[in-house]
């Protein structure tokens, strides 16, 4: 259970983190304005509170298990929102990231 928890505040994560960052991203560099930015800047912020109720106690792990998520997360988010295609190097990329964040995350530990 503790698996599919961690799991699903990784999705939860993922789309705060990233549709944060696009929501800056639309609002500074596709001029959409303040309440784009704003909005995206809020999303940021849920992001890091979402991120504290993992189960794992270590920051470090937490954090660069998310850069795995992030990485696929954004390329799926471009290929919805932006009409995005990634080709066979990106899918692959951002399928050895996953299998990173699988291991950072749930691999068999001694503590």
């Amino acid at each position: 259970m503790l698996v599919a928890r961690s799991a699903a505040l990784f999705v939860v994560a993922a789309l705060f983190e990233i549709g944060g960052a696009w929501l800056v991203w639309q609002g500074v560099r596709e001029h959409r304005g303040w309440m784009w930015t704003t909005g995206g800047i809020l999303a940021l912020g849920a992001y890091g509170f979402v991120a504290t109720f993992q189960p794992d106690a270590h920051f470090g792990r937490i954090l660069a298990a998310y850069g795995g998520i992030f990485v696929a997360g954004s390329i799926l988010w471009g290929m919805a929102a932006d009409g995005y295609r990634p080709d066979r190097w990106d899918i692959t990329g951002a399928l050895i990231c996953l299998a990173g964040m699988a291991v950072i995350m749930y691999a068999p530990r001694g503590d």
